[in-house]
């Protein structure tokens, strides 16, 4: 017997009754949008509304949705073998094909891969290692992580405690010890440099400056987000990494980057230092890795942090796991998610599309509540302000972002905000067309949405 399938009004009321979300309150799930379909960068809802997917669904859908070659990879995987433990004495050949495809990819000094399910994951497993990786070499007291402000690393106890939004805090304090935040180089907001004419890396100085006040002898790990995303698209001066790199070499200080959101050709590289010439010791990983087709993470280490690993007696062995470490059928599906991307060249396209999105939207700055227009290759924000001489935000019982997100949803296009700054990261794939729509919905809806506070 096939069962009829619940009505839009029937699926809401279920979905209160019983389902509880991410960042959940329920004066904001009033009217939630239920989608049921996706084909490359467009969402359908269960009332056969169409979007333009402006922020691949969560920075994830690199690929676009819909992919077949992903479907098929993972039902084939699941006839043969849909999962195996894959610790210690156990292996499977996609966990093995992936780890090795991505040694081939990734840094030149990032040789070795532990799969997680997902970010947060990862994170946490990179801080694990940090201090494995200081207590193999004798340094024990080597703990702190240094982090930012508007960084997101997760919202688990130690990711939510390198997170540098208060939000995620508030009402789960107090945070996990031993976690620091310097501030990020914001510079728009920064303040070190936001009223010069160039950026004088105060922000990079702060980490050696804190490395020197906590002693170094107590830090392990600094991490970072190439561009951080959810904290608003805030990317980085040209020197800001080359000097953060030198900083960590100086003080050995372990350089943990956090390419969730980053790599896998967001930025117009496959992964994002290589803007700036560095190289990481570890490097968490999520998201793109599978297109948002199942969940996959995990870190990649730097040939040192691997040998510490290696040569340990095993009474001190790398006592770390997850039931879903190198899960067979995720591994076969990134592994079918990269032979795409490489084939269809979606990290070059992400540069080159990138910048005439940037350029479509930078004509915005001339609007009197557009105080900056910011990005890099197919992930970029704009920043609204009250005044722009001042660079004064609005008042937060404004809810600016929320009306403009509003506008854009009754017009087609589906993103989100961190309070007044809209992020937008399309599907690499997202066609000519399609770009050219979600330009010129940002136009009219920031226009729609500032018109209704002046």
């Amino acid at each position: 017997m096939v069962l009829a399938t619940p009505s839009p009004t029937e699926l809401v009321q279920q979905d209160r009754e019983h389902l509880i979300h991410p960042l959940y309150h329920p004066d904001d799930h009033e009217a939630p949008i239920i989608f049921v379909k996706g084909r490359g960068a467009i969402l359908t809802d269960a009332e056969g509304h169409e979007y333009i997917d402006g922020l691949s669904s969560l920075w994830n859908v690199n690929a676009g949705h819909g992919r077949p070659e992903l479907a098929e990879a993972a039902a084939a995987q699941m006839h043969e073998l849909a999962y195996a433990s894959n610790y210690t004495g156990f292996a499977n050949v996609p966990a093995i094909k992936l780890a090795a495809k991505l040694a081939e990819i990734s840094y030149p000094n990032l040789n070795s891969v532990y799969f997680t399910s997902g970010g947060a994951e990862s994170n946490e497993s990179a801080f694990k290692t940090a201090r494995f990786f200081w207590k193999a070499k004798d340094k024990p007291d080597k703990v702190k992580v240094i982090a930012r402000t508007w960084a997101y690393h997760g919202v688990s106890m130690a990711a939510m405690s390198a997170t540098g939004m208060a939000p995620y805090h508030k009402m789960f304090a107090p945070l996990m010890p031993n976690f620091l935040q310097i501030a990020a180089p914001y510079r728009y907001q920064c303040k070190y440099c936001s009223d010069q004419p160039d950026c004088n890396l105060g922000c990079a100085n702060e980490l050696e400056q804190t490395i020197e006040r906590e002693g170094p002898d107590s830090v392990a790990a600094f991490i970072a987000e190439p561009v951080q995303g959810a904290g608003g698209v805030i990317v980085p001066p040209q020197q800001y990494f080359p000097r953060v790199r030198e900083i960590c070499d100086q003080y050995e200080v372990l350089f943990i980057a956090d390419e969730v959101i980053t790599g896998f050709g967001r930025t117009g590289k496959m992964f994002a230092l290589d803007h700036w010439g560095v190289q990481p010791d570890i490097m968490s990983f999520a998201k793109g890795i599978t297109s948002g087709a199942l969940p996959l993470g995990g870190i990649m280490l730097s040939d040192r942090v691997q040998r510490a690993i290696l040569d340990v007696p095993p009474a001190n062995r790398w006592m770390h796991a997850y039931t879903y470490s190198g899960h067979p059928t995720c591994c076969a599906v990134g592994l079918a998610n990269l032979d795409l991307m490489l084939g269809e060249n979606l990290v070059g396209r992400a540069a080159v599309v990138g910048e005439r999105m940037l350029e479509g939207l930078k004509q915005l700055e001339d609007h009197p509540n557009v105080g900056e227009v910011r990005g890099l290759g197919m992930i970029a924000a704009i920043e609204l302000v009250a005044d722009k001489a001042s660079r004064k935000p609005f008042d937060a019982s404004v809810n600016l972002g929320t009306r403009v997100i509003d506008q854009f949803r009754r017009r087609g296009l589906y993103t989100r905000a961190r309070g007044d700054v809209i992020a937008l990261a399309p599907p690499l794939m997202i066609p000519d067309d399609q770009m050219d729509r979600l330009i010129k919905i940002v136009h009219e809806g920031v226009q729609a949405a500032t018109a209704s506070v002046r």
